[in-house]
């Protein structure tokens, strides 16, 4: 039994949450209170609005009020690092932390979960997809973008293809990331964004473009491999745009979803004690609350 599943059994409720702000959006509640309840764990997951100038005593202070660990979102996410005592290697990278563990000695351990919710959503939902079988293109230069190029690396893609709206943006991203042992990252402008499409396995939109309320993104497809996987981070709407051009021309298609879904089991494994895994209820559940609100 491990040492958080003791705690819940002593009737002393493990306590863990979700850090923002704004935070009202925020769809992790529902996804770790399912799984508390599926699971029977005395446990609480809740949203904390956290103002940036109120960051470091929050973060200080979760030793002593009992938490087992916490998630952060926007806009806190680079701003926790200096205050872990310690960041995993994959959240070093990638420069930013979205899950805190505190250990049983108090002590903060960073973690960025991103990039193993995007390959665990990948896989999911494109079985076939396979990393060798050709470069990923990804648009976008944002964290979310950070994590998934580290992610893809790590899965062993040939070839990185970046473009981004700022092209400096992309550049510097590219530079941070690369190395001599780790595949080429190659940046393109925005404009040029269909050609990165040639011969891809793999094509992945990182950006807000397509989300409701949003600019479209515009991309030509054509040359896009019958085999390749095209993904999309935005969940709201569930299909896209894109990934509906692209279903239309026959290329598997994976919507964003599962990655926020995916992005939570290590959380919850780590502060709970007990493995959890992304179920059609669970699914079905999230869906349900994109579509009424």
């Amino acid at each position: 039994m491990s040492d958080q599943t003791e705690q819940a059994a002593s009737n002393n409720p493990l306590k863990a949450g979700v850090i923002g702000f704004p935070i009202a959006h925020s769809r992790s509640p529902l996804i770790h209170r399912y799984w508390l309840r599926l699971k029977g764990i005395d446990g609480t997951y809740d949203p904390y609005g956290v103002e940036p100038e109120n960051l470091a005593s929050f973060i200080g202070d979760l030793a002593a009020k009992g938490f087992a660990g916490i998630n952060v979102t926007l806009p806190h996410k680079e701003h926790v690092l200096p205050l872990m005592d310690e960041v995993e290697p994959f959240a070093e990278r990638v420069g930013a932390v979205n899950t805190i563990v505190v250990t049983d000695d108090g002590r903060l351990i960073g973690r960025n979960t991103d990039g193993f919710g995007f390959i665990e959503n990948l896989r999911a939902g494109a079985p076939d997809w396979r990393a060798d079988q050709g470069p990923a293109a990804v648009i976008g230069a944002g964290g979310a973008a950070r994590a998934i190029i580290a992610a893809l690396q790590d899965a062993g893609v040939p070839e990185i293809r970046l473009t981004n709206r700022s092209l400096d943006k992309a550049v510097a991203l590219a530079e941070e990331l690369g190395g001599p042992d780790l595949p080429d990252i190659i940046v393109r402008p925005m404009e040029d964004r269909a050609a990165l499409c040639t011969d891809a396995g793999l094509l992945v939109n990182t950006t807000s473009l397509g989300m409701e309320g949003k600019d479209p993104l515009e991309i030509d497809l054509a040359s896009l491999p019958d085999h390749a996987v095209v993904t999309d981070i935005v969940y709201t709407p569930l299909k896209t745009a894109l990934l509906a051009q692209a279903e239309q021309q026959g290329n598997t298609i994976v919507d964003g979803l599962g990655m926020l879904l995916h992005q939570a089991r290590p959380g919850f494994e780590a502060w709970f004690g007990s493995s959890v895994s992304v179920t059609p209820m669970l699914r079905a559940m999230i869906e349900n609350d994109i579509v009424s609100t």
